[in-house]
């Protein structure tokens, strides 16, 4: 485990032309298996789970889901059974993420996009129960109050001086919860990763409500990039992730870190940062493996 995750100093033209100082997060090499908020999302729910005595995690993604490989490969290391129970229909041959989670010991189960609009309710997760065991339940994208206070210890991480941090946007518990560590001067931009996804900023309130008392107003939610919608992407997108990889020999994770990242480079091309502002762009995970 690779904690604190280092910074990195983003050298570029464009960016330096916009009078911006970009530095990279690297929380995508936290953990080659668990990397970014993913761990800061899991810690303490893991810990939990250990104090209720539990041996099985059960979570809920889409067929793309980094938390659904994240649980995994951490139920694995942590020695809990691990359930995915994934949105849609099966589609064979299983693609990288759900491959990995499987490679990793994690039973696979699907719900229809129907049942899928009802699965916190009491007689889904009854089911659940009586087809599975015992579990520890773990929402969709492992967004609860317990995850919110694992992302809230990033920015005490970070050692330089900062006025703007940037997170992807997915279910809005990273940014919920970096928001509440940051300083009294410091902004925090979440980049929407869905499309029309105007709930973020309730729902990212809401859990700051809940799990901090208060929503801490520093923050807003950025729905500029999303190319399309949530796993949706076009030329452009590809463009800007092998322009990245040319420039600065890093390759992005495409669903949330590289529309982060060319939601940064657009604001940062419009002036919407102020002149001379320092940012921190979290990368929050990493390439899907093979």
């Amino acid at each position: 485990m690779r904690l604190p995750s280092p910074l990195q100093l983003l050298e570029d033209d464009r960016l330096r032309d916009a009078d911006v100082e970009v530095w990279l997060k690297r929380d995508d090499l936290i953990h080659p298996d668990v990397p970014g908020n993913k761990w800061r999302k899991l810690k303490y729910n893991l810990a939990e789970a250990a104090n209720r005595n539990q041996r099985a995690l059960l979570t809920f993604g889409g067929a793309y889901s980094n938390h659904i490989r994240a649980t995994a490969a951490a139920g694995r290391y942590c020695g809990f059974s691990t359930v995915g129970v994934i949105r849609g229909e099966e589609h064979l041959p299983l693609n990288p993420s759900p491959a990995y989670s499987v490679r990793q010991g994690m039973q696979l189960r699907y719900l229809s996009r129907e049942a899928d609009r009802h699965k916190t309710d009491v007689d889904v997760i009854g089911n659940l129960r009586r087809e599975f065991g015992s579990f520890y339940l773990l929402p969709e994208g492992g967004s609860n109050e317990l995850a919110a206070r694992g992302c809230a210890e990033l920015p005490a991480e970070i050692e330089i001086d900062f006025d703007v941090i940037c997170c992807p946007c997915g279910t809005g518990a990273t940014l919920a919860g970096i928001a509440t560590g940051l300083k009294a001067r410091q902004q925090a931009i979440g980049v929407s990763a869905l499309k029309g996804a105007r709930f973020l900023t309730r729902e990212v309130a809401d859990l700051q409500q809940r799990t901090f008392g208060d929503s801490s107003g520093n923050w807003r939610v950025d729905h500029g990039a999303h190319f399309g919608g949530f796993a949706r992407r076009n030329a452009e997108l590809d463009a800007f992730i092998a322009d990245f990889r040319a420039r600065h020999g890093l390759t992005i994770e495409w669903v949330y870190v590289a529309k982060m990242l060319y939601g940064v480079y657009s604001l940062a091309k419009e002036r919407a940062f102020e002149p001379g502002s320092r940012v921190i762009a979290v990368i929050t995970g990493s390439p899907s493996p093979a």
